[in-house]
Order: C-alpha cells, then structure tokens, then sequence
C-alpha cells in the first residue's frame, strides 16, 4: 500500500492536474501495465520503458530505472486499467496524452513483434485517455518509425 495517498489523490472524483513527478509516475505505471499485459515482462521491454524515460523526461540511467521499478510497484497496486486510465485522462493535458499513447506503442514494439494483448489495451487506453483515432494512429506510425 505504499502508494495509497497517491492512488486517492488520482482516482478522487475530481482530482488535479498531476505535478510533473506524479504524471512521471502514472505515465510509468501505464508502460508497465502494457509490458506485462502479455504476460512476458521482458528486459527488452524494460530497457524500452528506461530508454522513453531517459528521453521524456531527461533523466539518467539510474533515475529512469528507480522511475521504472516505483513504477512497476504502482502498477501492481493500481486498480483495472479502465479506472487508472480515465484517472490519467482527468489529470494530464491532452498533447501529453498523445505522447502517451506514443509512448505505449513504443513499449508495445520493443520486442519486434504486435502482441493481441498490447493492441487491445492500447486501443482501450487511448480511447480512456479521449485520444482520437486520428491521433492516436498517427501516433502508432511516430513509434513504428523510431522502431
């Protein structure tokens, strides 16, 4: 229950735009709930989610892997994605939830290869997230091009 307070503050009925370290989080949590959705968290996906974090956010390797694993942890406590996802969608701005699902498809494309599961819950976030399907396909060619 270590991130409980945060958890309450993002699924409140009518929360806040996040603070940069707390968007951090929840975009982190996000790429970690799509990595496993397959059920094989690889180390390519890993590197994947380290990797966009170094780059998004500036960070070194080892911010981004401490990020990554809070992340992961947040992850495991978080409630359906369907809840998690539209608490994002009321928290961060619209151009950032562009990047997010950008930022999905990248971890989705990390090991070579469109998984079932990863395209379904992409589908479902960027929808929860209230990105349209135009920019939401443009941006699954950004990724498919930095692939």
């Amino acid at each position: 229950m270590i991130f409980k307070d945060f958890l309450d503050k993002l699924l409140a009925p009518a929360p806040a735009i996040l603070p940069d370290e707390d968007a951090r989080l929840a975009l982190t949590a996000l790429l970690v709930r799509l990595a496993r959705s397959d059920e094989s968290y690889s180390d390519t996906e890993r590197d994947r989610i380290d990797r966009i974090l170094r780059s998004r956010f500036q960070l070194d390797s080892g911010a981004a892997q401490i990020l990554r694993e809070q992340g992961e942890g947040l992850e495991a406590e978080a409630p359906d994605t369907v809840r998690f996802t539209r608490a994002i969608k009321d928290a961060v701005p619209y151009e950032d939830r562009t990047g997010v699902v950008e930022t999905l498809w990248q971890v989705a494309l990390a090991d070579g290869k469109r998984d079932a599961e990863e395209d379904a819950l992409i589908r479902l976030a960027a929808n929860l997230l209230g990105v349209n399907d135009v920019d939401s396909a443009m941006a699954r060619k950004r990724a498919e091009s930095r692939a």
